[in-house]
This record gives structure tokens, sequence and C-alpha cells, in this order.
């Protein structure tokens, strides 16, 4: 097949597209931004016209530079909640991902279902940014709402509706709801029912290269994926053997499985994978590279990263005993905890700026570190990481990472995240190759290759041990003494 194909990923700030062609070169790429609403404190929501209207505007562009494609992914942020009526309207703003206002729905779906069960049948304990607890909370305090919900979608799986009329949604991003049967890789009757939630509600579920519709002038649209299986496509991560290992504003560490593994204490997710048959497990620390931009901006707004990660090269590994713990925003992965908090631990006068800033990086990666050692329980050893996101830029925090983890770093040719792995799936749906892992053959190019620093590896295996006992350290220090459950 000739042509090319299109991933389009429906972020928390912009709707991102690309286009590519068969070789995985990219031949165009929009960007259109929306806001973000906050109408009370812990609350985050969007209008999911916003979504639409920047995803013609970005297809828009795309046409213009290369002309119809052959095929169109869709990818995007998880978890989002669309409620809609019978005539498909929206009854109400999207709950995003990162709303926190459902705490007490998280409870009562862990008493109501049984945490072990939950975790059983899901992978997942019950999180505040799941779909499940915010339909339980559209139940409590917007009942008018709840009683005129016909049917629900995720963010991604809206613009599926607008582009071709089809209420579906794919397995990894249907993973995100806490009502999938992850293992059985289909909706689960016994949460929905034990949460007495309408199975008709619910969009049908495909796998991820699965042709899920088409659009007005005949384009293939696949199911799609959620952004981080979509993204591990995108490294090359489609089956078990490499990591990605994402470096923005927040830190994920993710596997491809070769088979339904829970964390008995769910402390790392567990999805169905955006390849038919496959499931992976999922680490994510909550502030990763959003470390480093918060530090810039407190104590040096007007440096610029390079210059800050060129003060932190001269600090030895270790940092003379300084440690950081990365938990600005809570923490999810490896202490589902909403209330941690950072800190600087071990400042002696000595240190300075750099200093500062290289105990952030190596934060970073024992906390990368923390979700490597729980995936490894799960599925075995991998051989190297394949890295993505901002942070993946820096040689230095590279190295850093590479030796905390103890794992050889590769890049790819092509960095750009959930909308070139959704561009593969709408390749696949389109009949361009047979299946997802010759699609990622043909497309993803590993480029270089980060080696860990022999003395740096000695060095951070015994500064794990501390940065291991901050958590509960801090914790005991903020008052909270009850262990997170």
């Amino acid at each position: 097949m000739s042509g090319h194909f299109v991933g389009i990923d429906v972020g928390t700030s912009a709707v991102k597209g690309l286009a590519i062609d068969l070789d995985g070169r990219v031949l165009a790429s929009a960007e259109a931004p929306y806001p973000l609403y906050t109408p009370h404190p812990g609350w985050a929501e969007q209008d999911p016209s916003d979504w639409w209207q920047s995803t013609e505007t970005v297809l828009g562009r795309l046409r213009a530079a290369t002309g119809s494609a052959a095929g169109i992914g869709l990818s995007g942020q998880m978890h989002g909640l669309v409620a809609l009526d019978a005539a498909d309207r929206v009854l109400r703003p999207a709950i995003l991902w990162n709303d926190q206002r459902t705490a007490a729905d998280c409870e009562q779906i862990e008493e109501t279902v049984g945490l072990q069960r939950l975790i059983a049948l899901t992978g997942n304990r019950a999180l505040p940014g799941f779909t499940a607890p915010k339909l339980l909370w559209l139940r409590r305090q917007e009942a008018d709402v709840y009683r005129r919900i016909d049917r629900v979608a995720l963010p991604k799986d809206y613009i599926r509706l607008r582009l071709c009329g089809e209420h579906a949604t794919d397995l990894s991003d249907a993973s995100g709801t806490l009502l999938l049967d992850v293992a059985g890789r289909r909706w689960s009757e016994e949460v929905l029912g034990a949460l007495e939630l309408s199975p008709d509600w619910l969009p049908h579920a495909l796998e991820s290269p699965a042709l899920s519709g088409v659009t007005a002038d005949g384009v293939a649209v696949a199911a799609g994926g959620g952004d981080q299986a979509a993204g591990a496509l995108g490294v090359g991560v489609d089956r078990p053997g490499p990591l990605s290992i994402a470096l923005g504003t927040s830190g994920v560490v993710f596997a491809a499985l070769d088979g339904f593994a829970a964390d008995p204490q769910a402390r790392v997710h567990v999805f169905c994978h955006a390849v038919p048959g496959g499931w992976h497990a999922m680490g994510v620390m909550l502030s990763a590279a959003g470390s480093l931009r918060w530090l810039r901006d407190a104590i040096a707004p007007e440096a610029s990263y390079d210059e800050l990660l060129a003060q932190a090269a001269t600090w030895p590994a270790g940092t003379e005993g300084l440690l950081f713990a990365p938990y600005l925003v809570g923490e999810r992965t490896p202490h589902a905890d909403p209330d941690a908090r950072g800190a600087f631990v071990g400042l002696g006068i000595r240190h300075d700026r750099g200093a500062l800033v290289r105990a952030v990086l190596e934060g970073v990666a024992y906390g990368l570190r923390d979700s490597l050692d729980l995936i490894e329980q799960l599925g075995g050893a991998p051989a190297l990481g394949r890295v993505s996101g901002g942070g993946a830029r820096s040689d230095l925090w590279l190295q850093i990472v590479a030796s905390a983890l103890e794992l050889p770093l590769e890049r790819v040719a092509v960095d750009e995240g959930a909308a070139f792995g959704a561009a593969i799936l709408g390749a696949v749906a389109a009949g361009a190759w047979p299946d997802v892992h010759a699609a990622v053959a043909a497309t993803v190019r590993p480029r270089d290759r980060v080696e860990p620093v022999p003395e740096w590896v000695a060095r951070y295996r015994e500064q794990r041990e501390r940065y291991r006992a901050l958590y509960p350290a801090l914790r005991e220090l903020s008052g909270r003494r009850r262990a997170i459950r």
C-alpha cells in the first residue's frame, strides 16, 4: 500500500497530529491547544467540543500538507469521562485523569468490590484519576446529569464518535476505566454489577489495530490506544524485551508482558497493551521532568536547562550524600499517596545550585528504579530501555538513569510520542502491514545508546537504600503515620 497515515493524540493541553509514510518518516505535524478548567480546587475539566475543534484544525493542516490519508489512528489522555445523552450530546464538561475529587468514591469501590478482588479483575486499585469513580461521583453529586446518561466515552473515543459516528474504544484505554476485566479482555460484569452501573453505557471494546469505522470520505480509523500504550509502540516496545521509559513531566516505566500478571498490592498498573493479546505493566511517578522544571522556576528562572545541567555535571555521582524526594504533587508508584511531598535531605555548606540540580536528576532516577523493581517481579528482567520525552535530550540525565536502572538506554530516530504510535495503528487498520509487530519493525529505528557508568552504578546502589527510607520518614514527620493501603 502506498500513501501516508495520520496519528492523532488528544492530550491534556493540545491535540497533536502527524503524518508518516511507510518507512516511519514524519511528513508533517501540527498542534492545536485548548484550555484546562479548574472550577474548584482539585478539579480538572475540559470541554470535549474544544478537542473536536482542535482535531479538525490539526487534520486540516495535515491534509493541506500531505493530502488525504489512507488511515487514521487515535490516542490520548486516559481515564477522562465524557457523559453523553441519547442524542450523543455532551451533558457536562469532561472530568480528566488528573482530577482529584473522587477519593470517597474510590474507597466505596474498594469496599464494595473488595480490594483484592478488584486487583484480580482489573489489575489495579481504585485511584481518583480512573473513570469508574467519576461515575459514582456524578451519581452522588450531579444526579440530574447522571439520570440522563445514555453513553460514556473516553477522550479519544469522543473524537472517533465525531469522525465516524461509532461508539467504540480499545482495550488499552478501556483498562484505565476500572471497569474492564483486564485478564479476560472484556467489560467486567462483576464490577459493573457491584457498582450498579449500566453495561449499555459502554462502547464496544476492540483490539487497538482493529478497524473501528471509516470517516465520511472513506478513511479507515483504527481503534487506537491509550497514550502510554501508543507511545510505547512508537519506541518499539511491542513485545516483552525492551522497556519504554518516558521522561516527561511525569516519569513512566512500561514493559510488555507475556500474560496478565497483577502486582498483589497494585503498586504498578497492569493494562491490556495496544497489541492484540498483549498486556503491559506500568509504573508512574508524577514528577519527573516536572521536578527539574519546578527547581529551575524556583531558584533560577533566568537560567537555561543546558546551563543547569552543565553545573550538575561538575558534581560526582551521589552528590556527596544529597538526596531529593520527587513527591512534589503526591506519588503513584510505588506509593499510592496523593499527599506525599518532596524534600531535599543531606544538604551541606558545599552544595550549590549544580548540586541541587544533580540531586533532582538522581532522585527521579531512583524513583524510576522503584518502578523497574516492581515490574521485574511480574515479567522478568529487560535487557535495555527505550527513552522518550523532554528529559531524554540530556546525555547527563540518561547516564544517571542508565546507571540507576543498570540498563543501557536507547533513543529512537523519531520521538513523537503517542501520535506516532497512533499513526502505526492507523496504518495497520488500513492494511499497510499485516500486524503491529510488522509495522513497528518497519517504522521504529534506534538512534544511539547510552551505557551505565560502572562507578556510578556502585554509588547509586548505596544511595538507593537511603532514598527508599525517605518516604516513610517524611510521612512520619507529616503526622500521617498510618501506612497507605
